[in-house]
């Protein structure tokens, strides 16, 4: 596959991804700072499960890392994932503005 094709496929599937709304929100919590879990659980008030279904697919798709914080599990974007100037996220294959 040539490089080009390979960030055409890559970009294919992290806006498979960001096409649920949910997962844009978590993104978009995590634009400012690192979040605990049950922080946003509280701010989007999703069902334990459900949250941890949605960050595991972001940590798949290399928009998310997560670290333990004593008994707490924190989130925040991947390093690749960069916060450009406003509400946005430049995905290295696009950029995501949120308003």
């Amino acid at each position: 596959m040539k490089n080009s094709s390979k960030k055409q496929v890559d970009c294919v599937e992290k806006l498979k991804v960001l096409a649920d709304e949910t997962r844009l929100a978590v993104l978009e919590l995590l634009i400012d700072s690192p979040k605990h879990v049950g922080e946003m659980n509280t701010i989007l008030g999703l069902e334990q499960s459900l949250l941890s279904h949605h960050l595991q697919v972001l940590r798949r798709s290399q928009l998310v890392v997560r670290s333990r914080d004593g008994k707490a599990v924190l989130y925040r974007l991947a390093p690749e994932v960069e916060v450009t100037t406003g509400k946005a996220l430049n995905l290295g294959c696009c950029v995501l503005c949120f308003n």
